[in-house]
C-alpha cells in the first residue's frame, strides 16, 4: 500500500489479505466482486459496494452506534440513493462481511473446575480427567447435560496472524524498527530499549538483537467487571498484549493493543490461570525457539520473526502469574524471605516497618531508637532473587490445578510459573512489574484516610494506639480511659484538627485546573463530612502529584507536611517520561529516607505492603526503564472499550469477542481508504481546527515585538552563557578596531 496516495486502495488491501483466504477461496471472490461492484450505477467517487460498508461501519465503530441505530441508517441511506443499488440494509450482513476480514479467533473449552482445556489429547472427552466434572452445562431442574454447550469456554486469538498482517503494511513494518533507527541513544531513559533488561538480552542472545524487527511484548492481565455494576460478582479476565518496538506515542494506542484472550467468569481463575494461558504461551515459545515467516512491506522482503515477553500487571494479580504469595509475612516479592515484617497484636494486621536496613551503614537513623523501634539497626538489605535461584526453587514444587486443590508452598511460592517454560524467563532481570498506578493509589489512599480521620480508611484508632504502646513507640499518644466509661485518642501529628480538615476541604473543593487533567475533584469532596470520597486511580495521581501539595499548605506540624511533600515530589519524579539514570541512586536514597521519616511519624498500621513496595520502584525503573510504559492504566482505559463492546448481559465474552474482531477488521481497512479515519489512533491536535476562544487578539508593531523579544532574552537564565560568549567575542573585536569600552556598553 502506498501512504500517499489520493484514491482508496481496496485492491491493494484485497491482494494483501488474498493469502489469508487459501482455505476460504469462496469467500475471497465474493470479497473481491463487492470491491468491483459500483455502490450503484454512475456512483461518483468510485464508491463500490465494500469501500461504502467499510466508511460507514467505520463511522458506527468509532462513535459507538448500537446495531439497531446502524440498521435504520442503512435502511434510510439505501432509500435515499438511486435505485437499485447494493448498499446492505441490515447488520447482519455488513458484520457478516467485516467479520470475514478479521483475522478469527478459537473457542476452547475448560473444566468449570479450571482443571484442564479441553485441547490436544483432551479434546474429545466427555468429562474432565481430573476431578470428573462433565465437560457439559446442566439442566436446571435435573442433572441432564446440555448436549453441545460446555460449561465454561476461554476464547484465544492468536497473535502470530497479528504480527504478520502487521508487518505487511509498510508504514507499520517502519514504525516496528523504530527502537532501533529512531530513538534517540543519549544515556537517558525513555524507552525500555535504554534500560539493562533490554540490553542484556541482547547480549545473551545475540541473534535475537540482531535483527531490529524481532518484537519485544509486554503481558498484562486482569479482571473486570462486563457489566459495569460493582454489585455484581462477576470477574471477566482479558490477557492483553503491548508492543514494545513501536515508538512510545503509538504503542500504548488502541490500534496497536492487542487482546490475545479472555478468560470468561463468573469466578476468576486465580492460581488456575496458567492453564488458560498454555495457548499463549506456546505461540510465545514458538515465536522464540524457532520463529515465524513473515514478510516485511518496508523493506519488501521475508524474514523469520521471533519474540521476547515481559509482564505488567496489578499486585493481586502479580500472585496468580508468578506463583509468588504476595500476602502474610514475606508478603513483598522482591524482599522474599527477609521481609521485615510484624504482626499488630490489637490490630490483627501485618506491618512492613523496618526500612532503615536500606539506608547506609553509618546513617545516623540506624542509631536511633526511642523515634522508631526502640533498638538500633544493624541489618542489611538482601539482594532479590535471580530468575536461576526462583527456578531452582519451585522446580521440584508439585501443583495440582483447579478448585478446591490444596497446594504446599516453598518460600512464599505456590507454584511454578508457566511462564518458566519460556527459556530466556529466568535471565530477565525483572520477569513481573510492580505496577505504579495501583501502587500510588493505595499509598494515597492511606494517606488521605489518615489525615482526614475517615472511618474505614484511616491508619488511625484505638486498636493501633494500642499497638503503639505494645511495641513502646510514642507512648505519649496512648488511649485514656476517662472515669471507666469513655476512651479519649490524644491528638496526633498525622491527624488533622476539624478546622484543617475544614480547609484542607475547602482548598481541594476551589481548585481550578486545565481541561483534561483530571476529573472534577471538587464531586469527590464532601465538605459536610470533610473527607474524600469514590477516589478513582487518576484522582489519586493528580493528587500525589500537585494537589496534595497545595492542600496542605499551612496545615500539620512542620516536620509531617515536609515528609509528605517529600514523598509527593518522589512520585512526581519517577513518573517522568525521560529519566536521568545517574538521578536514579538519588532517588533510591530519597525514598528510602522518606520511608524512614514516615515510620518516626506515622503509626505502623501505615505501613501495609503497598507502602513497602515503594522503597523497590528506583530498582526497577533503573533495570526496566520509565514507569509510564509499564503501569496499568493504558490497560484499564484499554478494559473501559471492552466493557462498552457488551450488548447482550447473557454473553458478555461473545460480544467483546466479536466486537473486537470486527473493529479489527475496520482498523485494517481504513489503512487503505484515503477519506476514512483510524479508530485506534486519536487525531493528533495539529489536524483539528486551530480555534481559539476566551481572549482577544490584539496586534502589535513590529518594533514593539522586537523590544518584547529583546526583553525576553536579557532576562532568561539559558540564555546567559550565549550571552556571556558574544560579549568576549566583542571585546576581541573592540581592540582590533580600537574602539573603546563605552562602544561595547552602548
Amino acid at each position: 500500500m502506498q501512504e500517499d496516495d489520493d484514491d482508496d486502495d481496496i485492491f491493494g488491501m484485497m491482494q494483501d489479505v488474498e493469502e489469508e483466504f487459501v482455505d476460504r477461496p469462496d469467500q475471497f471472490e465474493k470479497l473481491l466482486s463487492d470491491a468491483e461492484k459500483p455502490l450503484y450505477e454512475g456512483c461518483p467517487n468510485n464508491y463500490t459496494k465494500l469501500s461504502a460498508i467499510v466508511q460507514l461501519y467505520n463511522l458506527k465503530v468509532a462513535n459507538g452506534w448500537s446495531d439497531k441505530s446502524f440498521s435504520d441508517l442503512l435502511v434510510a441511506i439505501s432509500d435515499m440513493l438511486p435505485q437499485p443499488n447494493e448498499l446492505y440494509t441490515s447488520m447482519y450482513q455488513v458484520k457478516k462481511t467485516m467479520s470475514s476480514l478479521g483475522m478469527g479467533y478459537e473457542k476452547i473449552h475448560a473444566c468449570r473446575n479450571d482443571c484442564v482445556l479441553y485441547r490436544k489429547e483432551y479434546k474429545d472427552l466427555e468429562c474432565c480427567p481430573v476431578c470428573g466434572v462433565s465437560r457439559w452445562k446442566l439442566e436446571k431442574n435435573n442433572d441432564t447435560n446440555k448436549t453441545s454447550v460446555p460449561a465454561k469456554v476461554i476464547w484465544y486469538i492468536p497473535p502470530i496472524p497479528r504480527f504478520r498482517r502487521l508487518f505487511r503494511n509498510d508504514a507499520h513494518a517502519k514504525n516496528l524498527t523504530w527502537h532501533a533507527t529512531g530513538r534517540i541513544k543519549d544515556e537517558m531513559l525513555c524507552h525500555p530499549a535504554d534500560a539493562p533488561q533490554w540490553k542484556t538480552i541482547d547480549i545473551l542472545y545475540p541473534e535475537l538483537g540482531q535483527d531490529s524487527r524481532n518484537l519485544r511484548l509486554g503481558l498484562a492481565a486482569d479482571g473486570m467487571n462486563p457489566h459495569s455494576n460493582q454489585s455484581t460478582s462477576y470477574s471477566t479476565w482479558p490477557v492483553i498484549l503491548v508492543n514494545y518496538n513501536l515508538p512510545p506515542h503509538l504503542c500504548m494506542k488502541r490500534k496497536f493493543v492487542m487482546l490475545t484472550m479472555l478468560i470468561s467468569g463468573p469466578k476468576q481463575p486465580g492460581n488456575d490461570i496458567d492453564v488458560f494461558l498454555a495457548p499463549l504461551v506456546e505461540d510465545l515459545k514458538l515465536l522464540w525457539e524457532e520463529g515465524v515467516e513473515c514478510f516485511d512491506g518496508y523493506r519488501n522482503e521475508t524474514f523469520n520473526l521471533r519474540a521476547t515477553l515481559l509482564c505488567i500487571n496489578d499486585f493481586p494479580a502479580y500472585r496468580n502469574l508468578s506463583g509468588y504469595s504476595v500476602k502474610g509475612y514475606k508478603a513483598c516479592p522482591i524482599c522474599g524471605n527477609d521481609t521485615c515484617s510484624k504482626r499488630l497484636k490489637h490490630g490483627k494486621k501485618i506491618c512492613y516497618m523496618g526500612h532503615r536496613c536500606f539506608l547506609p551503614q553509618a546513617h545516623q537513623f540506624r542509631k536511633q531508637r526511642k523515634q522508631f523501634n526502640g533498638r538500633p539497626e544493624h541489618k542489611k538489605a538482601s539482594q532479590p532473587s535471580t530468575g536461576v535461584q526462583i527456578l531452582e526453587s519451585v522446580s521440584d514444587l508439585h501443583i495440582e490445578f483447579g478448585k478446591g486443590k490444596m497446594n504446599l508452598s516453598v518460600d512464599g511460592t505456590w507454584k511454578k510459573s508457566i511462564f518458566f517454560d519460556l527459556p530466556y524467563w529466568k535471565d530477565l532481570y525483572v520477569r513481573h512489574n510492580l505496577d505504579v498506578m495501583h501502587i500510588e493509589k493505595n499509598v494515597c489512599e492511606s494517606l488521605i484516610g489518615t489525615l482526614l480521620n475517615m472511618p474505614g480508611k484511616t491508619k488511625d484508632g484505638e486498636k493501633t494506639r494500642l499497638d503503639m504502646a505494645e511495641i513502646e513507640i510514642r507512648e505519649s499518644l496512648k488511649p485514656i480511659t476517662e472515669s471507666g466509661k469513655q476512651t479519649f485518642l490524644p491528638p496526633a501529628c498525622y491527624v488533622l484538627s476539624r478546622s484543617e480538615k475544614r480547609q484542607f476541604c475547602s482548598t481541594l473543593s476551589k481548585i481550578k485546573v486545565p481541561t483534561g487533567y483530571s476529573s472534577n475533584i471538587k464531586s469527590v469532596v464532601q465538605m459536610k463530612d470533610l473527607r474524600l470520597i469514590n477516589l478513582k486511580s487518576h484522582d489519586c495521581h493528580t493528587l500525589m502529584q500537585q494537589l496534595l501539595l497545595v492542600a496542605i499548605r499551612g496545615l500539620l506540624p512542620k516536620q509531617v507536611r515536609a515528609v509528605i511533600v517529600r514523598l509527593c515530589y518522589f512520585f512526581n519524579a519517577i513518573c517522568c517520561k525521560v529519566i536521568d539514570p545517574i538521578k536514579i541512586e538519588e532517588l533510591q536514597e530519597e525514598v528510602v529516607v522518606t520511608l524512614c521519616l514516615l515510620e518516626k511519624y506515622f503509626p505502623p498500621a501505615f505501613f501495609d505492603v503497598m507502602v513497602h513496595l515503594v522503597v523497590h520502584l528506583p530498582r526497577e525503573i533503573k533495570l526496566c526503564g520509565p514507569v509510564w510504559l509499564r503501569w496499568m492504566y493504558p490497560m484499564e482505559r484499554y478494559m473501559k472499550i471492552l466493557k462498552g463492546y457488551v450488548r447482550n448481559r447473557s454473553r458478555p465474552e461473545g460480544c467483546i469477542i466479536e466486537c473486537y474482531v470486527a473493529e479489527e477488521a475496520v482498523e485494517f481497512c481504513s489503512e487503505y481508504l484515503e477519506s476514512a479515519q483510524t479508530i485506534g489512533i486519536p487525531k493528533s491536535l495539529e489536524s483539528r481546527q486551530n480555534v481559539r476562544m476566551g481572549f482577544k487578539v490584539t496586534p502589535v508593531e513590529y518594533k514593539m515585538l522586537c523590544e518584547a523579544h529583546f526583553y525576553v532574552l536579557q532576562n532568561t537564565p539559558e540564555v546567559d552563557c550565549y550571552r556571556l560568549q558574544h560579549l568576549s567575542y566583542l571585546r576581541v573585536l573592540q581592540l582590533v578596531k580600537g574602539r573603546g569600552e563605552r562602544w561595547l556598553q552602548a
